[in-house]
């Protein structure tokens, strides 16, 4: 094993945090599909997490990481940067603890999620939309603050809390061959990996990833971190980088990072909404363009599919245009 001077998260870090956040998330459930069977040859089980407090898994790690802290730490409130989804689930957790929550976010990102943060009680300083502009802005905010730092994916707290979701999985479908997420900094696949390495060894797992925002998939490859810093996809969710703690899990358990392009990203989004009737984000719709793309892969096998959240701006769904 590599990586082991780093602060990982472990199994019992997840039971802690599934008891701790109970209160404050639901137990998403898992629907099926006989079309998208027939479609992929492979019998597919979605775990909603577009179903999921504040619309995102993300609220699962936030909960965990804001529960977590002392009274004493967490008076100085919490602050992070993201795209959004962590960013609106740490709103909600530090609403729901009665503490300030302060966020940067790309001046690209949402407005559906910019509005949610707001609305959750958090408050936003913007930022150009690159990974190099957002960790500087953050730097003086969380100096003017004093807050504590959740990172959005490279934090134990918040890869323990996601781990709950794959744990819930292996709980409410029996026989899984394969699960796959789609993957940006990694902390819902690290999730996984955090999962299935101690409760179900034999199931691989997959990350799905936007051609054009491909770092993860690169790193696989090479053996190490590649970071791109701004780049341009319809995915929003999936333009941060790995770090340290999230390319340990990638690096260790995943099996294979498969990648698809913006119109197969679209398409796979576009059936979702047209035939199980769910919103999802275009981030939730890789993992299903990639099981379209790779058949071979999948074919006959059980595997869960994580749609990680559904926080659209429904007015600019991407095939309007």
């Amino acid at each position: 094993m590599k990586d082991i001077g780093l602060d990982l998260p472990s199994w019992d870090d997840v039971l802690t945090a599934h008891e701790r956040i109970a209160p404050y998330i639901h137990r998403t459930p898992v629907l099926t599909s006989r079309f998208m069977n027939e479609l992929t040859g492979a019998d597919l089980f979605f775990k909603c997490e577009n179903f999921q407090k504040a619309g995102a898994f993300k609220v699962r790690g936030a909960t965990n990481a804001v529960f977590g802290l002392s009274d004493e730490m967490a008076a100085k409130g919490v602050a992070t940067h993201s795209s959004g989804n962590h960013a609106l689930s740490l709103s909600y957790a530090a609403g729901r603890r009665g503490i300030p929550c302060h966020v940067v976010m790309p001046k690209t990102a949402p407005e559906a999620k910019k509005a949610a943060v707001r609305g959750y009680g958090g408050t936003i300083t913007e930022c150009e939309p690159s990974t190099s502009s957002r960790e500087a802005v953050f730097a003086e905010v969380h100096e003017r603050t004093g807050a504590d730092f959740v990172h959005p994916y490279n934090d134990p707290r918040v890869i323990a809390g996601q781990a709950t979701c794959s744990r819930e999985l292996m709980e409410q479908v029996e026989g899984l061959d394969a699960v796959i997420a789609p993957i940006g900094g990694g902390g819902m696949v690290s999730g996984c990996c955090l999962t299935l390495s101690n409760i179900a060894p034999n199931v691989e797992i997959y990350a799905a990833e936007p051609e054009q925002a491909d770092d993860a998939y690169r790193s696989f490859k090479a053996g190490h971190i590649i970071a791109d810093d701004a780049p341009v996809t319809i995915a929003d969710g999936l333009k941060v980088p790995l770090k340290e703690r999230t390319w340990h899990f990638v690096s260790n358990y995943v099996t294979d990072i498969l990648t698809a392009s913006e119109e197969e990203i679209v398409d796979a989004m576009k059936l979702t909404w047209q035939r199980m009737k769910i919103v999802m984000e275009p981030s939730c719709a890789v993992p299903l363009a990639t099981i379209l793309k790779n058949p071979e892969v999948f074919r006959g096998k059980r595997v869960g599919v994580i749609i990680t959240g559904g926080n659209v701006d429904l007015d600019k769904l991407p095939w309007m245009a």
